[in-house]
């Protein structure tokens, strides 16, 4: 079985179809890339799988159980973790506060207690940072910035303080929204470093968004392909990479038969 499962995902906004029954089975400890031109719907799959959008038709499947009306902080507490294409961190706080946060839903103790912040609170979100400096901050190189106000930091910088507040969810599947988008080569390099060590070493699910071709093929284990709302391909990095429909939706141009 599938981890999870889109089972014909429609979504209209009016007038306009963001998806068309688009179907996809993304296997545990996959590492799954989706595709497409601007405008195919990548982001709408995302936003009905952390359910920011309730899909007009179809359903969301996850570990065999139907999450498709569950609003979002119930997603999370499944372990559903994701990053943004355009970064939403609290500009005004700490990399380290960031990272703690991404961390609320392991948190037991009652309202009074953490806001006290004495005893089984205070032990417990002193386990939790610990957690996320041994785990988290030396995985992310990031040793250096904790304390640092994330709104101060270089965009490059911040797009891994997103992808670290993301992994101390401790996610079981991570969505990853063009992780490298914006960034310049080096950017790009360190990013890529990260995510394939998380991919080796924490061994999760992942599904990712990204326009970098070079990216996709050298951290994905499949691929599929969106244009205009509607799945026209799905494989293996270098077969979907060949495919002459693949080819004309990114260049607009019909394929000469061989």
């Amino acid at each position: 079985m599938a981890l999870l499962s889109l089972e014909g995902l429609h979504l209209n906004f009016g007038g306009v179809a963001a998806l068309a029954g688009v179907s996809l089975d993304v296997d545990a400890n996959d590492f799954f890339a989706i595709i497409g031109p601007n405008g195919a719907g990548k982001t709408s799959v995302f936003n009905c799988i952390s359910g920011i959008y309730a899909p007009t038709r179809g359903r969301i499947l996850f570990d065999g159980q139907d999450i498709t009306h569950w609003k979002p902080h119930r997603r999370a507490m499944l372990r559903i973790g994701r990053t943004f294409q355009n970064i939403a961190l609290f500009k005004g706080m700490t990399v380290l506060d960031n990272m703690k946060i991404g961390r609320h839903i392991h948190l037991r103790s009652g309202v009074v207690a953490c806001a006290l912040y004495y005893g089984k609170a205070a032990r417990e979100e002193r386990a939790h940072r610990a957690t996320i400096e041994r785990e988290i901050i030396d995985l992310l190189e990031l040793q250096d910035i904790r304390h640092k106000i994330v709104g101060t930091l270089p965009y490059g910088l911040q797009k891994r303080v997103e992808l670290a507040r993301a992994l101390a969810l401790d996610p079981v599947l991570l969505l990853l929204d063009e992780p490298t988008a914006g960034m310049n080569a080096e950017e790009t390099e360190d990013m890529v470093r990260f995510i394939l060590y998380i991919k080796q070493v924490r061994r999760l699910t992942a599904v990712m968004i990204e326009h970098d071709m070079g990216v996709v093929m050298d951290i994905s284990d499949r691929v599929a392909v969106l244009d205009f709302g509607q799945k026209i391909a799905e494989g293996a990095p270098s077969q979907v990479q060949r495919d002459p429909v693949v080819i004309k939706a990114y260049l607009g141009e019909e394929i000469e038969p061989a």
